[in-house]
């Protein structure tokens, strides 16, 4: 029997720009009060990026950290999940493995928008179970703030800035940090329940229906509920696939779409909510960079503790989900 090689999570870390905007602001501009942003959203302030600062910022601070977690000088391959690249060309990974001194690794962007991250976990598991990477340093990062319509007031207040990180490396089935099997999926039918319509091939060719609308839009409720359904299904099926309950999860690690999705997510799988993590609250939805950031926050506060089974799901534009799963493995916490 041949043994297949196992990723485990080696290290975490994140980065979120130092300016916080509070929902009383974001009302300022779009109406209403803050009181109902948190009431709809369960947000009551996100940060956002000073101009000047790229989506490939946020990654190498954020990939850096995960290095330093990880007390690794190199990786063989760096894989950045954004929807808000540097450029459309090239790619943002391959500048962020240089800046982190990675030049010469493999480096390459997924585009699945929130579901990004849980999608290069998925290519990174790949790399390494064929041999072709020994160590991936696998990094969400978005700058959803410039994508956002001031006269929106359902996406609007959603969104802001951010990158987490994590480290992994080869190792044997069973052992910490060991991930499970990841489930993935997508619907195309549903590409125009979130988008940036403007902007691609479409526009430059004048293809029917093209526009140059460069804000992201949303139908929400329409996402609301594919959402919740998607990554219940996406769970049910990484939690057969490792061969635990539902009941047997210690933390649930859902992206930060909005916090009346997560409730209907925990009902929905028959876990309880003080087993699902969230930080939606300070840091808004950061698209690609909320599972591993509440990750990093999570673990950096006593949320995840060693030997803990984790569950991560997630759901964004496409339509694209996923869901995997660990064993917390012992990290240390930087000082």
């Amino acid at each position: 029997m041949i043994a297949v090689r196992t990723s485990v999570l080696a290290g975490v870390g994140s980065r979120l720009p130092a300016r916080e905007v509070t929902s009383e602001e974001v009302a300022a501009h779009i109406g209403g009060t803050a009181r109902w942003i948190h009431t709809r959203t369960g947000i009551r302030s996100r940060h956002v990026v000073d101009p000047g600062v790229t989506t490939g910022d946020l990654a190498v601070a954020a990939g850096r950290a995960a290095l330093a977690s990880a007390r690794a000088d190199s990786v063989s391959a760096v894989v950045v999940a954004t929807t808000s690249p540097d450029r459309p060309c090239p790619g943002t990974a391959p500048a962020v493995a240089a800046r982190l001194g990675l030049a010469g690794a493999a480096a390459l962007d997924v585009q699945a928008v929130c579901a990004g991250f849980v999608y290069a976990l998925g290519t990174a598991q790949g790399l390494i179970a064929a041999g072709t990477a020994d160590s991936v340093l696998v990094i969400g990062a978005d700058v959803m703030s410039p994508l956002r319509d001031p006269s929106d007031p359902g996406v609007f207040p959603l969104f802001g800035d951010g990158a987490g990180a994590v480290v992994l490396r080869a190792g044997r089935e069973g052992e910490p940090g060991a991930l499970g099997p990841t489930v993935l999926g997508a619907d195309g039918r549903g590409r125009d329940l979130i988008t940036v319509p403007g902007g691609g091939c479409e526009e430059a060719v004048g293809a029917t229906g093209a526009t140059s609308e460069r804000y992201l839009r949303m139908r929400g409720r329409e996402v609301f509920a594919r959402a919740v359904e998607c990554m219940e299904a996406a769970s049910r099926q990484a939690l057969d696939a490792a061969g635990w309950k539902a009941d047997e999860v210690d933390r649930v690690v859902p992206h930060q779409a909005n916090a009346r999705i997560i409730t209907m997510l925990g009902e929905q799988l028959g876990i309880a909510a003080d087993r699902i993590l969230t930080n939606i609250e300070d840091v808004g939805n950061t698209s690609a960079a909320s599972v591993p950031l509440l990750l990093d926050h999570a673990h950096r506060d006593g949320g995840l503790a060693p030997g803990q089974r984790v569950l991560l799901t997630a759901f964004g534009g496409g339509l694209a989900w996923g869901a995997t799963t660990l064993v917390w493995p012992r990290l240390d916490r930087p000082t």
